[in-house]
């Protein structure tokens, strides 16, 4: 059954869709939307089960499906994190301008072919952590990301509000932890940029040579997980 996800769309000028990440929801785009929204005409949307979106049964496919219902023509995806795994998918499914990946990875945890991720058991217990008091969790990865208070407790504020769901979760942990899309990026022919930060402990940025070699404009920033709560953070412009 088709389910039309949380979205909303502010602002004026060039379509840019922001996907969030895992547990959270499209309010911890708040300060970016703020932003550019003078110079953007933004779309942000809740992952199925997550802020104010139901959940979507399945995996990639099935979530990558709703979200393409509600991207429109000629936009710029951004994604973080899992959004940007996502992203990856819909733009290998979809025209779109420009794909943007902030702190995301086409394979999270590590295999024999790729050392460039994250141990398996690392992941593991991140991911049980998140799951066993997801709000509680959240709120302190979130204050080992930002010395803003305000922006801090803001973010508090969403994370309170809006818990994900244990389905949403549970897919999403799916999808992080068996998605491999490192071929499906190479198929990839549009302009494509990747922001990474130097402290983040989830997303390496030893990745950057793998995305230069990929035809990828990198961005380093010196920041944790969340590159676009920095001050120094720029939107890439399309290539």
């Amino acid at each position: 059954m088709s389910k039309i996800l949380w979205h909303k769309t502010t602002g004026r000028g060039p379509n840019l869709v922001l996907l969030h990440g895992w547990g959270f929801s499209s309010e911890i785009f708040q300060s970016l939307v703020e932003r550019y929204k003078q110079s953007y005409r933004i779309t942000v949307i809740d992952l199925p089960g997550h802020g104010k979106s139901s959940d979507v049964d399945g995996g990639i496919d099935d979530w990558c499906a709703e979200i393409i219902k509600l991207i429109p023509d000629k936009s710029t995806l951004l994604g973080w994190s899992l959004g940007g795994l996502l992203s990856i998918y819909i733009a290998s499914k979809l025209t779109i301008e420009h794909l943007v990946l902030v702190a995301t990875t086409p394979n999270l945890v590590n295999k024999n072919n790729w050392k460039i991720g994250m141990k398996n058991e690392v992941f593991h217990q991140f991911a049980s952590n998140l799951k066993s008091d997801s709000t509680k969790n959240l709120k302190r990865f979130v204050n080992l990301q930002s010395k803003n208070k305000t922006q801090v407790k803001q973010l508090y504020e969403a994370i309170q509000k809006y818990p994900p769901s244990e389905s949403a979760l549970s897919i999403g942990l799916d999808i992080l932890l068996n998605s491999d899309l490192r071929e499906i990026y190479k198929s990839i022919n549009i302009p494509k940029s990747a922001i990474l930060g130097t402290l983040d402990t989830l997303v390496p940025d030893t990745i950057e040579d793998w995305y230069k070699d990929n035809n990828t404009k990198t961005y380093i920033l010196r920041s944790g997980h969340l590159p676009f709560l920095d001050e120094e953070f720029e939107l890439p412009k399309q290539i």
